[in-house]
């Protein structure tokens, strides 16, 4: 059985945040010279939690990586049929809102804090988030990811 990481849609989720990334903030998801497969495992199982999500009227998270699901304490197969709203608490969800319109605005910001909440209710804060559109090669928009090495439990 393939590891998660290694389905082509893993892979290809996995080229359109690095180059999406790249695309605003000039940044590379990970230093080095990867193929896709090899930079999807790495990204899979960096240090960092790595999240994204489709443009769903409703959007699914499409991507976690291996600190996301830890950190959501969800398996890949609940995690990517879960509505990305769920991931903050009732309250939460305006503000996590006013921040996706302002990265559907400017393409990415840089040092997002916000609580969010696990599957079993823990909640904890991330912070120095970045969060920004993903596009497709040829430019069509195809969701938002989050980046995050930060964050405590509440």
């Amino acid at each position: 059985m393939k590891e998660t990481w290694q389905s082509d849609l893993v892979i290809g989720q996995t080229q359109i945040i690095a180059h999406s990334l790249k695309h605003w903030t000039g940044r590379e998801l990970l230093p080095g010279n990867f193929s896709p497969a090899e930079l999807a495992e790495q990204v899979f199982h960096a240090p960092f939690v790595l999240v994204s999500h489709g443009i769903e009227a409703d959007p699914v998270l499409n991507y976690g990586n291996a600190s996301a699901l830890a950190l959501w304490e969800m398996p890949w197969a609940e995690l990517t049929r879960t509505p990305s709203r769920l991931t903050a608490e009732a309250p939460n969800r305006a503000e996590r809102a006013r921040l996706l319109a302002a990265v559907t605005a400017r393409g990415f910001i840089d040092d997002y804090s916000g609580i969010r909440i696990s599957k079993t209710g823990r909640r904890f804060r991330i912070a120095q988030a970045t969060v920004w559109n993903l596009v497709m090669p040829d430019g069509k928009p195809c969701g938002q990811a989050a980046l995050f090495s930060h964050w405590e439990f509440l």
